[in-house]
């Protein structure tokens, strides 16, 4: 693992990671084409936690409100005096975000079969196809008025079925997640909120998972490596803040589906090399 290397993984993990375009497609197609050095474990789990730390720094006041709402629920339920009328929104928010994160718990048993579906590059191409389809149509759906307030238990669970379909390969994340609230009647800057805020727990539970194979496989970090990790995982956080800047502006703009003739594009050519047998690795 070189510097250049780490650092082209840390690029790919910021932007691939937030914007519309499928992370995983991603790199399943650059390693496969291009010969791309799988990263290992430990430097996978340190730049997915870097892009968890993009989502805090942006939502910055949405997530200390929404622990703080977290702790002063739990105080209210065990209070003698529970609290009157409409919880507060950020409460709220944070109950949706629970709520919706329930339906990854489907997709546990079936894990490693989702992830061996990322070792077929035809697989992966023609999913990327359909992720341009998803946000081509997402573009044309009118803008609906729900946010956190009025959203609803229902609502919330079918993005979260969004969100567990998305961990098919070749699938974008928030490109699904974002389109489902879309669908369902949430304001455009809600549908990006609640997306990138949902995404916390899920990205927080699977680096818990991979931290705890890594040490139970009693491996740490290897003699040489520190300065790599840390420069791929200061440009995955960097790149990917800027990444949800962007995919805010473009969807509050209407201008989601521009993704689409990218994801379009993209899965045309990798797939037109998969079956033609082409890859750019030197013999």
């Amino acid at each position: 693992m070189t510097y250049l290397m780490s650092a082209i993984l840390g690029l790919v993990q910021g932007v691939a990671e937030f914007l519309p375009i499928s992370s995983s497609g991603h790199l399943t197609l650059l390693q496969h084409f291009f010969g791309m050095e799988e990263p290992d474990q430990l430097l996978n789990i340190l730049l997915h936690f870097a892009t968890l730390l993009a989502v805090c720094v942006y939502y910055f006041q949405d997530v200390v409100g929404m622990i703080l709402e977290f702790f002063r629920g739990i105080a209210e339920i065990f209070s003698r005096q529970p609290g009157k009328g409409e919880p507060p929104e950020t409460r709220r928010l944070v109950f949706l975000v629970i709520v919706g994160t329930l339906p990854l718990f489907l997709i546990l048993p079936v894990k490693k079969y989702v992830e061996g579906l990322g070792s077929s590059p035809v697989f992966v191409s023609c999913a990327l196809l359909v992720t341009g389809c998803i946000l081509f149509f997402s573009d044309r759906m009118a803008s609906g008025r729900k946010t956190a307030r009025s959203a609803t238990v229902k609502d919330v669970l079918l993005v979260g079925v969004a969100q567990g379909i998305a961990t098919i390969p070749g699938l974008s994340r928030s490109g699904c997640t974002i389109s489902a609230g879309m669908a369902l009647g949430f304001r455009r800057e809600f549908a990006v909120r609640y997306s990138f805020l949902m995404s916390l727990p899920a990205v927080f539970g699977a680096t818990l998972l991979e931290v705890k194979d890594t040490l139970s496989a009693g491996s740490g970090i290897p003699d040489g490596m520190l300065g790599k990790y840390l420069l791929g995982m200061v440009i995955a956080g960097v790149v990917g803040y800027f990444a949800i800047r962007l995919v805010n502006l473009l969807a509050n703009k209407g201008k989601f589906g521009a993704f689409a003739y990218y994801c379009w594009i993209a899965g045309v050519l990798f797939l037109v090399l998969s079956l033609l047998g082409v890859t750019f690795v030197p013999a």
